[in-house]
């Protein structure tokens, strides 16, 4: 196949509080040994872009400064060590940048096939929701059959992921949004109980449904000040997952509770984790999840599309808050 010199690609101009997306051209990105080179179809947007383009999640060392964490479409080219079969296959694929662009590198081992059925839009959200939610949920926190689990921002695109995952593996969800509207939807995904923040106390609500005892696991992407409710809402010996803090990075904490009821404080962040890390969530969602995806026992919630050159308001969205679901970028015209 004979590809293009160049291609178009989103870039940030003037990271920071006012940093702005525009269309740019760039050269193909080369392809490491290990690495395939995608034609990308569709791209998700997920939270950590528009960061990165607020000047605050630089991409790590050897990522592309292009912004996109995740893409679909279809293996053009493929490194030497990467058997040459790969090419024309059309995957799924979690990178760690260079997503906004009509061909983006990927490592060959976070390359997944397009579940049957989907269409490009459908297999770009995929990525790096379901690789964040089964690290932190299912390795991280080790929920199981018949726990309880509760997921802050039920209709963000991990939430949206994290409620039917949850629920397909056999626990009682719950989980909160800003919005009665919002609160129907995280139902309709599959939640047993849904709170509105705005107007319930998610910690008594929580204590209601659960006679006292709490939750076993909650993935939470607020902090701040949630951090010490969300303590008071865990079970003994439960497990509290924290992957981003949109309340601020830092709480005051009684640690008794802590102590007394057992509880394990832990978190991550996907991203700059080594290929091998990445490549061994990548091989359990093959085995373990893919099989609900192909059966359509679960699917993306997409909320809304936009062109690639108009990737800045499909960031406005995401700002909003208004989504419920995911929000994707396509290439079919630029």
């Amino acid at each position: 196949m004979v590809l293009p010199a160049t291609m178009k690609c989103i870039e940030i101009q003037d990271a920071g509080p006012n940093g702005t997306l525009v269309l740019g051209e760039r050269p193909l990105p080369a392809v490491g040994p290990t690495e395939v080179l995608i034609r990308v179809a569709a791209a998700g947007i997920n939270r950590p872009d528009v960061i990165q383009r607020q000047g605050m999640y630089p991409p790590p060392p050897g990522a592309s400064d292009i912004p996109g964490l995740e893409v679909a479409g279809t293996v053009v080219a493929v490194g030497d060590s990467v058997n040459a079969s790969t090419i024309g296959q059309s995957v799924a694929a979690l990178v760690t940048g260079g997503g906004y662009a009509e061909y983006c590198a990927a490592a060959a081992e976070l390359c997944l096939p397009i579940p049957q059925g989907y269409d490009a839009v459908r297999a770009a959200a995929l990525p790096e929701t379901l690789f964040t939610v089964w690290h932190n949920v299912f390795q991280r926190a080790a929920l199981k059959d018949g726990e309880s689990f509760l997921v802050h921002g039920g209709t963000s695109g991990i939430g949206t992921t994290a409620i039917p995952l949850a629920n397909a593996f056999g626990a009682r969800v719950f989980a909160t949004a800003g919005s009665d509207d919002k609160c129907r939807a995280c139902v309709a995904l599959g939640a047993d109980c849904a709170i509105n923040y705005r107007t319930q106390d998610f910690v008594q609500v929580i204590a209601e449904q659960t006679a006292g005892r709490g939750v076993d696991v909650i993935l939470d992407m607020v902090g701040g000040d949630y951090l010490p409710r969300n303590i008071k809402s865990l079970a003994a010996d439960g497990r509290h997952v924290s992957i981003a803090f949109l309340n601020g990075p830092k709480a005051e904490v009684n640690f008794l509770p802590v102590m007394l009821k057992r509880l394990t404080l832990t978190g991550s962040t996907l991203r700059p984790q080594p290929v091998a890390a990445k490549a061994a969530i990548a091989r359990e969602l093959r085995a373990r999840v893919w099989p609900l995806l192909d059966e359509g026992r679960m699917t993306p919630s997409i909320f809304a599309t936009f062109p690639l050159a108009r990737a800045g308001e499909a960031h406005r969205l995401m700002e909003s808050s208004a989504h419920i679901g995911k929000i994707v970028l396509t290439l079919d015209r630029i």
